[in-house]
């Protein structure tokens, strides 16, 4: 018969590997079993009331992520983050970038590190796709909107990052131009994309 801890890490397994405190609880998973895995190193802790299996071979993009989007689930990972996880950037993220709607409360995530960034109006909602990383959904700009919110963050992120990104983008496999210029459109910096692109596909 499997013990407390063994059905606890198997509970955990299935979420994922990564578990909050008061889902553990709802889970059925008793406070005593959660830290007794806890001291035993099955378990560690990753920011306050959010601990991961320790037998997890996950990278530690996939957790960062994961994590925020356990803490943070409505809000979107965005630029440097979204242009690493696509593949756009030579830029390493030290931080998870993540995009919540100007009018929402600023999230609360001990960690990983989190860059907040206020999206305001249409440009919060489009262009979000959702990815399943380690049992988590996980809510990520895709590229070409990714590529243009660099453009409209371009004093956040700087210009360098942008064009290399348009540039990065516009070589892959199935790339729209036409797709980037209509979130060029949508997030109002058509007027300072439109040249850029023009010379790249040429």
């Amino acid at each position: 018969m499997n013990t407390a801890k063994e059905k606890a890490i198997e509970i955990i397994r299935n979420l994922g590997g990564i578990i909050r405190t008061q889902e553990a609880f709802r889970h059925g998973i008793h406070r005593r079993t959660l830290y007794g895995l806890r001291d035993k190193g099955a378990l560690f802790t990753l920011s306050r009331g959010v601990y991961q299996l320790s037998e997890m071979d996950n990278t530690p993009t996939e957790i960062d992520l994961a994590n925020v989007a356990k803490v943070a689930p409505h809000g979107v990972i965005c630029l440097i983050s979204a242009l690493s996880f696509h593949g756009l950037t030579t830029e390493i993220p030290h931080e998870v970038w993540l995009a919540v709607e100007r009018k929402a409360r600023k999230p609360k995530v001990t960690y990983p590190p989190v860059r907040v960034i206020f999206f305001s109006g249409s440009c919060f909602p489009e262009g979000i796709e959702v990815h399943r990383i380690m049992e988590q959904d996980v809510r990520i700009y895709n590229a070409p909107k990714t590529v243009i919110d660099c453009f409209h963050w371009r004093n956040t992120v700087g210009l360098d990052v942008a064009l290399e990104a348009a540039r990065s983008y516009l070589k892959q496999r199935g790339a729209s131009p036409a797709k980037l210029m209509e979130y060029a459109k949508l997030c109002k910096v058509e007027k300072l994309v439109t040249p850029y692109l023009e010379a790249m596909v040429s």
